[in-house]
């Protein structure tokens, strides 16, 4: 058991311990509100203050049967985002001992807000999809508490335009309010598209969206002319002052509050003109809105205000610098290894997850492990590791990499990547290429009626496919989207490949599966979606 599972800590000290604490939560703690006799609630006494409990090996989450990680992957939402400042959880421990108004709370904070990022003002909000959600509604029914009410049924205003190289699975923010999606792909369809419908403009910040004929200065000042709002969607951004997008004429600007702000992961900020911040707060929780169950807890929310306070004192150059050294102890640990190289790639000059990162490459015929394998291994090892974009598989992608993302790590983890790479790649072990299949190649051509065995619910598709030898090509009919098959059948083991375009976020399908005569059935993948099972009948 770690030496730090019974040591106590004074604020000062949780304050002092930035590096420690960035990968530690706040541990609960009885209440210390037990009244005085004067009626008064007592301050916390020591033995009350966060406590840090375990370690990477044994803690809260292992006594679940949960493996916490070394993250050199990102600020991903599956893999919770970033660890909170020490700042942050101070804040939100000291939130929890305490009742308040959350309207009177959001006036301070939304006054707090404007003066550190130069807005007019801001709220706190539970992520940056709860800010897209809560602007589209603001944007559509304002404080008007009937049009409220009638939501999302009745909507005087039920268009929302978002340019096409805007579109993302994060624009669920919009589809849920019951907005209708008008898509344009320039500057002449998108001034026709504005009307009397229309409630918002949504654009997602990004290469995009900075310059060219469909850049968010370009479509705020067209928006401007019929008083449509638009709100940005900057949420992996990094919130400068003065702000680049209210600065181009956007009324809201989005940020999620767990990424490089390091605040609670679950928080979000939107800022800009005042009397849309507070409409979007209107429709939240406390309130019986549409936005009810986007709810903003005090903790949550004084935990987002600390980050935000925090990102304007940080040292930033200092930050980047030592990511940069992280980088490079890496590739010098690797370096002189056969077939390898290790680059060490510069923060770019997007805003968003700006940091430096490590792209490894090396040839798995000689070193005899895939960036898929490396990847499994190391996230299969003790302490477990997951890292970035892993590439390489048997037996015909033998040019392999992984990639190692600086932005979330803790001084001393860059030591324990560099070794388990290390020990990777000069240890492999063995990993046999994987057998195909002999004998003559099974007949698929055809129309084929499909069910999809979901963990609720049946899916029924229908393949139409075409064969040429082991190549397999075909139409891929779902109950809603179609998309074109690409594939191939050895003996009776068939793969067949999807993409369908489901608008934002496209839908990949990978089928696995043993045809039978006339039937087949087997798995499929899709991604962040899981797995689900499948069956086949020839028509």
């Amino acid at each position: 058991m770690s030496s730090l599972r019974n040591s106590k800590w004074s604020r000062r000290e949780v304050l002092k311990q930035s590096g420690i604490l960035s990968a530690l939560g706040a541990a609960s703690a009885a209440s210390p509100l037990a009244a005085s006799a004067a009626g008064f609630a007592e301050k916390p006494k020591a033995k009350n203050m966060l406590m840090h409990d375990g370690d990477i090996h044994d803690n809260l989450f292992t006594r679940i049967g949960v493996r916490p990680m070394i993250n050199g992957r990102g600020t991903f939402t599956i893999i919770s985002g970033s660890c909170s400042l020490p700042e942050v959880k101070q804040a939100m421990y000291d939130a929890s001992f305490y009742y308040v108004h959350l309207d009177e709370m959001m006036d301070g904070i939304g006054a707090q807000l404007a003066q550190l990022t130069g807005a007019e003002w801001g709220i706190a909000t539970t992520g940056c999809a709860a800010a897209i959600c809560l602007a589209t509604i603001a944007c559509i029914a304002g404080t008007d508490v009937e049009q409220c009410q009638a939501l999302p049924y009745i909507k005087k205003k039920d268009q929302v335009i978002i340019p096409k190289h805007s579109r993302n699975p994060y624009d669920i923010g919009v589809r849920m309010c019951g907005a209708e999606i008008v898509e344009v792909a320039t500057p002449e369809e998108f001034r026709s598209k504005l009307s009397d419908r229309t409630a918002m403009v949504y654009i997602l910040s990004g290469p995009e969206s900075t310059s060219g004929p469909m850049s968010i200065n370009v479509l705020c000042s067209m928006a401007k002319e019929k008083n449509v709002p638009v709100f940005v969607d900057a949420a992996a951004e990094e919130p400068v002052k003065p702000n680049i997008h209210l600065a181009a004429g956007a009324s809201l600007v989005g940020y999620s509050g767990g990424k490089c702000m390091r605040g609670p992961q679950s928080s979000g900020m939107m800022i800009g003109q005042k009397n849309l911040c507070k409409a979007a707060y209107f429709q939240a929780a406390p309130h019986h809105c549409y936005g009810r169950a986007l709810k903003c807890s005090k903790e949550e929310a004084m935990g987002l205000l600390a980050a935000v306070r925090q990102w304007y004192k940080r040292d930033h150059a200092a930050e980047q610098s030592e990511w940069t050294s992280w980088m490079q102890h890496i590739a010098n640990r690797l370096k002189g290894l056969p077939s390898l190289t290790a680059e060490v790639i510069p923060a770019h000059e997007d805003l968003s997850n700006r940091c430096p990162n490590l792209r490894v490459r090396w040839d798995a015929n000689v070193l005899k492990i895939t960036g898929t394998e490396l990847a499994a291994k190391l996230d299969a090892g003790t302490p477990r590791i997951t890292l970035a974009g892993a590439q390489g598989q048997r037996p015909d992608k033998m040019q392999s990499s992984i990639g190692v993302t600086s932005y979330m790590l803790s001084a001393g983890e860059e030591k324990i990547i560099a070794d388990a790479l290390y020990q990777a790649l000069t240890n492999p072990g063995s990993y046999p290429t994987p057998a195909v299949p002999s004998g003559v190649s099974a007949s698929v051509k055809g129309r084929w009626s499909v069910q999809i065995h979901y963990l609720r619910g049946l899916g029924e598709q229908q393949f139409v496919l075409e064969q040429n030898g082991n190549q397999v090509t075909g139409e891929h009919h779902g109950e809603i989207y179609n998309a074109q098959f690409q594939g191939a059948i050895h003996g009776d083991q068939i793969e067949l490949h999807s993409v369908m375009p489901v608008a934002g976020n496209p839908l990949r399908c990978n089928f696995k599966g043993t045809v039978e005569g006339n039937s087949m059935n087997g798995t499929i993948n899709m991604g962040e979606y899981g797995n689900a099972t499948w069956s086949a009948v020839r028509a």
